[in-house]
């Protein structure tokens, strides 16, 4: 009878198996068919992200231009009626599916970055479909977001590791990823009770819990899309407990993710939430796949320092995107009284569209004085 022993050795043969590290040699050069050829995979889960994160800038476009549209109109009826909207939150399923499926054929610290490419993507796409202004800093942006997709795609841990049921059991009792769960939940304890005891509402603090939040779901996201993977082009994953497991702990950690990113985009606008998320969620991903799945382990200084290189141009071109990208109003019509003897100034009066009254004056009043200080109705 196989004693714990052999179970734990067993792991470790099949993780041995499992792995596949870059090893220098001749025609190593990134467009050398070498090259390609052992990595025929990671490209498959780049592609993958890229698609996604490209259909989710075209979704959120989407659905802008679906709101835009209703609010035109002069009895706007609500946003989950309109088919464009629908088609939006459609492409958008189809996005976050390729994302999904992208980390089980790539790793973490690749995958997670290549976020950037929906925010930039995003603006692009609203110049030519939402006629916003292009500015010079877009541009920059744009560029230099692409200048460290390619850095990224080409230094990233070069690591092929097959996903299997043993492989996430072996990671998920490791005392590297126990000592850094328990740190996370510290942290995390620390920050709701200052959050929700102390009032304490600051971005940085919601975004945090997002970010530590984000690491879970990022461990558990691969290690789910990674079986199903495995289950499609080997054995049968399905039937273990871990894969439940880790199914639950993304859910629930999606779940929790997006109530506190609610929180942040109803306190703060987006072109401060956007950048700083992006941050702080691709740094908490890339710690992640550092600690659970070991994705920089043999790798070379100069190679890590080339990828956080890339990780900084990817982060600096998000933050030239969304600075100071203004608000588009709506053009509304409205009535301007211009300067009437005898009546206090009223500026303009804007018809109210959720009222039977015909308009709204700015202080919310009904009625107006004259100049000896009766009070008249309008």
């Amino acid at each position: 009878m196989a004693g714990p022993g052999d179970a734990a050795s067993a792991a470790l043969d099949e993780l041995s198996l499992n792995f596949t590290y870059w090893v220098p040699g001749a025609g190593n050069g990134s467009l050398s068919g070498a090259w390609y050829r052992r990595n025929q995979i990671h490209l498959l889960g780049v592609l993958l992200a890229i698609l996604g994160n490209l259909i989710i800038s075209i979704s959120l476009n989407i659905q802008k231009y679906s709101h835009l549209q209703l609010a035109q109109q002069e009895h706007p009826r609500p946003y989950f009626k309109s088919v464009l909207w629908w088609g939006g939150i459609l492409l958008m399923a189809v996005g976050e599916t390729g994302n999904f499926a992208a980390y089980g054929f790539a790793p973490i610290t690749l995958i997670a970055p290549l976020g950037c490419m929906s925010v930039t993507g995003s603006a692009i796409i609203s110049v030519t479909f939402l006629k916003e202004n292009l500015r010079a800093s877009d541009l920059l942006g744009t560029t230099l977001a692409f200048a460290g997709t390619y850095l990224l795609v080409n230094f990233a841990p070069n690591i092929t590791q097959a996903i299997s049921a043993r492989t996430v059991q072996y990671y998920f009792v490791g005392w590297q990823f126990l000592i850094y769960v328990i740190l996370e939940i510290l942290i995390f304890c620390i920050l709701l009770y200052c959050y929700k005891r102390k009032e304490m509402k600051h971005i940085v603090i919601l975004l945090t819990l997002v970010a530590l939040l984000a690491s879970l779901t990022v461990i558990s996201v691969k290690a789910v899309s990674g079986m199903i993977t495995f289950s499609m082009t080997d054995k049968m994953q399905l039937t273990y407990p871990i894969f439940y497991i880790m199914f639950i702990i993304m859910i629930a950690s999606c779940v929790f993710q997006v109530k506190f990113l609610n929180q942040a985009t109803k306190l703060y606008s987006t072109t401060t939430v956007v950048p700083v998320n992006h941050i702080f969620f691709t740094t908490s991903a890339i710690i992640a796949g550092i600690i659970f799945y070991q994705e920089f382990l043999g790798a070379a200084f100069l190679t890590v320092f080339i990828y956080l290189f890339g990780c900084f141009l990817s982060f600096l071109g998000v933050f030239l995107v969304t600075r100071n990208r203004a608000k588009e109003h709506l053009q509304q019509s409205y009535i301007d009284f211009g300067n009437i003897p005898g009546k206090q100034m009223l500026d303009k009066i804007q018809p109210d569209s959720n009222s039977l009254s015909y308009g709204t004056l700015p202080d919310g009043s009904d009625s107006t004085k004259s100049q000896s200080g009766e009070k008249k109705e309008v």
